[in-house]
């Protein structure tokens, strides 16, 4: 039989946003949060006091003994605290942490709040519905980037959007500690407002439902709700510490829910969101299906009827890659830790591994009718990024799988000697600047506007490379051009024929920026050839050009405008500017 734990990750991970959550105070327990019924024993305790009377053993009875009346939440509220800025202040304390219990690490997010957040930033839970009057979930969900829609009474209710299209909601169904509108007696718990539990027939009807830390024991209109519900469109996940009391029992019979054993919210959440993305790296193409496709490539390239074949599937293999570069699956709102970038990094390499076969084949075997159909594949990838709000790293980051593919095209355009499709990658494709204007992609995409020199080299592995993610895109490229390059010393020369080149196109395109100055990217050739001998790439490209003249083949292709002054100027400034450059 299936663990349930492994249904549910699965569940959650293949049916994205069709969870909804049911909390209860179980899950902010062990942030040291106390549930209403805590908060209102402990006003009872305050009032008996103010009174000068003992309480104990059972503040609830002497209340209603001494009062004639079950303790009300916003009653004693009155009775204690007059003004509404008293009564914020009071309320304060139950939620919201001292200096002693941030320092404790208490009344904050828990591992498990933290880790719905990310299931909700990832895009694969929206609804989240609550009994709890705190606030941990909202700062959770802040800390990530995700500013949620908030309905904790019924006059939120008016107006609000749909579901469908309200993005991630949190539903708290006994208010807000800041409202003293919150319900906890039995008679306020009995029934919802008429809107609210059309709210709730929806999201018990349309979604599946993930229980956790909530006993069904006092909420009477909640347990209505879902006893309303006919259907059982997705199915419900039940977790619990001990066993189910008898009216969670009947209420999961009657969603024919899968019970699940817990040892807490953290742990469930946790391995939840850890399953989760496991699945994700699981469903990174399988590599047969890069095989296939470049067997495909090639006989589509040789192939003249096959033409329409040849762009149908470069479009299609493009647009599938787009569709899973979206924003939900590498959200830009929270910082990383280095281990979480390099781990973004290689799921960008899984994801891109078919599309970057097919445009290093394309680019290897194809001829210039073949052209345009790399550079609309460069120029989608690069310009797939999504909204720029978020933290710039990784925001510009969004633009790896365009670099990674600009390398691989690259260095087999240039190993078959394919210079025209060379030049036209480099700047056929036009990409946004911060600014809005199109320009050439290499102008835009490369390794430093990527990822930052200062975090590359905070990465595993990176720390002492003076190059980093050209260091990274040495190695992660190695492996796919090993059929078109065997050997590797001849593998590091066309690497940095590849990337001085690129420094030197950069620099004669931005000619008219930096006046008699110049500023262009530097690859690992740059303390490869720390010394400048004659036997590096730029020793190699200097022969070329005066063995080679107007007919040196990058010339030929277009760069540099056609003139072999235009190129030689642009690498005597580069290389003055590179001799400044300290490697030690």
């Amino acid at each position: 039989m299936i663990d349930p734990m492994v249904s549910l990750s699965f569940s959650v991970y293949s049916n994205k946003g069709a969870y909804a959550l049911l909390l209860g105070s179980g899950t902010s327990r062990a942030s040291g949060i106390p549930t209403g019924w805590e908060v209102v024993l402990d006003l009872i305790r305050k009032t008996a006091k103010l009174e000068n009377e003992d309480c104990e053993p059972d503040p609830a009875e002497w209340y209603r003994q001494k009062h004639h009346t079950e303790p009300d939440y916003s009653k004693l509220l009155d009775e204690i605290a007059k003004t509404p800025t008293e009564r914020q202040q009071l309320l304060r304390g139950y939620f919201e942490p001292t200096e002693d219990e941030r320092a404790q690490g208490l009344k904050a997010p828990s591992i498990a709040h933290r880790a719905i957040a990310k299931l909700v930033a990832s895009g694969h839970l929206r609804i989240i519905v609550t009994t709890n009057f705190d606030r941990l979930m909202e700062k959770a969900l802040d800390e990530v980037g995700v500013a949620p829609t908030i309905i904790s009474t019924a006059d939120q209710l008016e107006g609000a959007l749909p579901l469908a299209h309200s993005g991630a909601t949190i539903i708290k169904l006994h208010g807000d500690y800041l409202d003293t509108r919150i319900k906890n007696t039995d008679t306020e718990l009995a029934a919802y407002d008429v809107a609210l539990d059309k709210l709730l027939d929806r999201v018990f009807d349309e979604y599946g439902l993930i229980v956790c830390g909530w006993s069904a024991d006092w909420d009477a209109a909640l347990r209505a709700a879902i006893e309303r519900c006919p259907s059982r469109r997705f199915t419900t996940f039940w977790t619990t510490r001990p066993p189910l009391s008898d009216q969670a029992k009947r209420l999961s019979d009657h969603r024919k829910a899968e019970v699940l054993q817990i040892g807490d919210a953290n742990q469930l959440f946790d391995n939840l969101w850890i399953n989760v993305q496991a699945l994700g790296d699981l469903s990174a193409p399988h590599p047969l299906s890069a095989k296939m496709a470049v067997a495909t490539i090639k006989r589509y390239l040789v192939e003249p009827t096959a033409r329409i074949r040849l762009r149908d599937l470069i479009h299609d293999e493009t647009e599938k890659l787009v569709g899973e570069l979206n924003e939900n699956a590498f959200p830009a709102q929270a910082p990383l830790h280095p281990t979480e970038i390099k781990q973004r990094l290689e799921k960008y390499d899984a994801l891109c591994e078919t599309q970057l076969s097919v445009i290093v084949a394309g680019c290897y075997w194809g001829e210039s009718q073949h052209m345009k159909l790399w550079v609309d594949c460069l120029e989608r990838i690069a310009n797939s990024t999504g909204s720029r709000s978020g933290i710039t790293y990784l925001l510009d980051m969004r633009r790896y799988p365009a670099l990674l593919l600009l390398y691989g095209a690259g260095l087999a355009a240039i190993t078959a000697g394919n210079y025209q499709t060379l030049a036209s990658i480099l700047t056929q494709p036009k990409v946004k600047n911060e600014s809005g204007k199109e320009t050439a992609i290499c102008l835009e995409v490369f390794t430093y506007r990527v990822l930052d020199k200062d975090i590359a080299q905070k990465l595993p592995g990176l720390e002492r490379h003076h190059t980093p993610v050209s260091d990274y895109l040495f190695d992660k490229l190695r492996l796919p051009l090993r059929e078109y390059i065997p050997r590797d010393d001849d593998y590091q020369a066309k690497f940095d024929y590849l990337e001085y080149l690129m420094a030197l196109v950069y620099a004669d395109l931005n000619r008219y920026e930096y006046g008699d100055g110049c500023w262009a990217p530097i690859g690992c050739f740059g303390w490869r050839n720390r010394h400048f001998n004659s036997t590096g790439v730029m020793g190699k490209i200097d022969i070329e050009l005066e063995t080679d003249g107007a007919n040196w083949a990058p010339l030929k292709a277009g760069l540099f405008g056609g003139s072999i002054e235009q190129a030689k100027t642009a690498k005597a400034k580069f290389d003055e500017f590179l001799s400044q450059v300290n490697f030690s």
